[in-house]
């Protein structure tokens, strides 16, 4: 029988498995498309990020692997597998793998 935790692990691995990492690369693949919001997959080599930038909607980034930097408005946030942090609607921000990582971006548009 499954306990709690292994089914969680069991969960997690497969959200990481879902793209490998690519040299030099980031990899995104879209899970969920709705009018309220989306759900997208993300795989950043190391040194890779996103520039700074605007939402107008909330989003929340679930980290699965590896370790990055998320800068809003200026914050530093070091984060790694397991952390979850949320990023305002409207706030600037910008993002950079400091090791290999995966996140999954749940953006909520309502």
């Amino acid at each position: 029988m499954n306990t709690n935790n292994e089914m969680k692990e069991t969960a997690a691995k497969k959200l990481r498995d879902l793209a490998d990492y690519q040299n030099d690369a980031i990899v995104s693949r879209t899970i969920l498309d709705k009018k309220t919001g989306t759900v997208t997959f993300f795989a950043f080599d190391k040194g890779q990020g996103l520039s700074e930038h605007t939402a107008p909607f909330d989003a929340i980034v679930n980290i699965l692997d590896g370790e990055a930097e998320i800068i809003i408005s200026g914050e530093s946030h070091y984060v790694k597998e397991g952390d979850l942090l949320i990023m305002p609607a409207n706030e600037p921000h910008a993002l950079k793998a400091v090791k290999k990582f995966k996140m999954m971006l749940i953006m909520i548009r309502s």
